[in-house]
């Protein structure tokens, strides 16, 4: 089985792209923080290729940019390649199936950046159903 699932924000905007034949895909890279903090006591983070095709492709490259934070469902896939000094690579992609936009909107539909609360209203107690 391969799965992957990962929530981080997007170090740069996205690079939208299509194949010889037509097919659009979107790349991207997210930051994951980890769950904990190295011995200097700062959070490290893990960064991830991701790739999306089709119509994800194309709401990715439209709605996300540097900072917007995402869910991300998918595959890791190997992929080979050489350099430009003719060295063989191996690198790994997550090949989104599913992308969760998880950075706000605000009033106007646009989103917010690293806002963190956005046009959220407060909710107090006595409102709640339980």
């Amino acid at each position: 089985m391969n799965k992957i699932i990962l929530i981080g924000n997007l170090t740069k905007d996205p690079e939208a792209s299509s194949t010889q034949s037509g097919v659009n895909f979107t790349r991207f890279t997210i930051a994951v923080n980890r769950p904990f903090t190295n011995a200097a006591g700062e959070r490290e983070a893990d960064y991830f290729d991701i790739i999306a095709w089709r119509q994800l492709a194309e709401r990715c490259a439209k709605y996300l940019f540097k900072g917007s934070k995402v869910g991300i469902n998918g595959s890791v896939q190997r992929r080979q390649y050489e350099d430009r000094d003719g060295i063989k690579r191996t690198t790994f992609d997550v090949v989104a199936d599913e992308v969760e936009f998880l950075t706000p909107k605000s009033n106007n539909g646009q989103p917010h950046g690293n806002s963190a609360v956005g046009d959220m209203q407060p909710v107090y107690d006595d409102d709640l159903p339980f």
